[in-house]
């Protein structure tokens, strides 16, 4: 059994055990055929990764790990909110007639701010800083700007990031670790799927800063199963288990901007039957 996998477990099955139901609530997303979603929902779930030791990736069905990616690239590298430069689908209930998704995710990773030393975006300042000025407790983006809330067509659910270097107490060497904070997290469609791409950026920020790979904390406010998802989930996680497959890197790129999908492997990775039609609230 991979770690990702027993963390999803225990969460799973901590949510439908001593969760609560939203059922009667005045909540605000819809199946497809207008009535509410309801949850069982936990708040406050903070799960640890330690990507020195292997890459959280769910092995009880697939993840798809290249799309993954591609969203992560779009928002972090691209900084785009038009569903066009994307290469899936997943955005598209958010996109307007033009694609676009509003001032979300990745309009605000690239929004300029000026600093003592000139202007950058939220990603330049993380590297700037994590080059500059690792032991620093102020390595932070945050894409959840009330000002702008109005104008995004979905409020970021996974609005914030913490970077901290500390030093590997063996070897010595600098070690970065990450926060993800989120503010609400499906836990069937986006949880495994989030978990994997932050595990990536924290491996491309390592790499072109130079350093080794450490923690990744994700922390959920919301950690939520859909009512509709409740047998899926249950089905979930009495399958089978693997082992977690070796996460490979392209060590040439050093550039954070140079980085593409065809960059990072999963080798041996082994999964379980793709989970068939999962219905999906808006």
């Amino acid at each position: 059994m991979s770690y990702a996998d027993e963390v999803f477990i225990n969460m799973c099955k901590d949510i439908l055990e001593n969760g609560t139901s939203t059922e009667g609530e005045k909540v605000r997303p819809k199946w497809e055929d207008g009535s509410y979603a309801y949850t069982i929902k936990k708040f406050g779930v903070v799960n640890r990764y330690d990507l020195s030791k292997e890459f959280p990736i769910l092995t009880l069905r697939k993840i798809a790990f290249r799309s993954c990616i591609d969203e992560l690239l779009w928002i972090w590298q691209k900084k785009s909110n038009n569903i066009h430069d994307l290469n899936s689908r997943i955005w598209d209930a958010w996109a307007d007639e033009d694609g676009s998704i509003g001032k979300a995710y990745g309009y605000q990773m690239g929004v300029k701010h000026k600093y003592k030393e000139g202007w950058m975006d939220q990603v330049d300042r993380v590297i700037h800083d994590l080059k500059n000025n690792p032991y620093s407790r102020r390595i932070i983006t945050n894409i959840y700007v009330h000002q702008d809330l109005h104008e995004m067509n979905l409020y970021p659910c996974a609005y914030s990031m913490t970077f901290n270097v500390t030093k590997n107490n063996t070897t010595g060497n600098l070690v970065l670790n990450a926060i993800l904070n989120q503010r609400s997290n499906d836990i069937l469609t986006a949880n495994a799927w989030n978990v994997c791409q932050y595990a990536v950026l924290v491996h491309i920020l390592a790499q072109v800063c130079g350093y080794e790979v450490g923690e990744f904390i994700h922390v959920i406010a919301d950690a939520h199963i859909y009512d509709r998802h409740i047998p899926i989930i249950e089905e979930l996680i009495k399958r089978p288990t693997y082992e977690a497959p070796r996460f490979w890197i392209n060590p040439e790129i050093k550039d954070f901007y140079k980085f593409t999908v065809d960059d990072f492997e999963l080798r041996d990775y082994k999964f379980g039957p793709k989970v068939e039609k999962i219905p999906v609230a808006v």
